[in-house]
């Protein structure tokens, strides 16, 4: 069975996967609420269990090769 991840908006996971689409290497961080709505917490200040969900977001996107498509 697969772990599961918050996936909301601006959360960790989403901001690994956000980092992934955008082609952006990662670096973990997350947003409080909202993505750049409100205060960005770094890795520095994040849990173990955020930056695992940080890089499981990214990791998913990147195995599913779901990137921006750049004219």
């Amino acid at each position: 069975m697969s772990k599961k991840y918050d996936k909301r908006h601006g959360g960790p996971y989403d901001r690994g996967a956000a980092d992934s689409y955008y082609g952006r290497n990662g670096s973990p961080h997350y947003y409080e609420v909202g993505s750049m709505t409100s205060p960005k917490v770094d890795a520095d200040d994040m849990t173990a269990e955020e930056i695992e969900a940080y890089y499981a977001g990214y990791d998913e996107n990147e195995e599913a090769m779901n990137f921006k498509e750049y004219d």
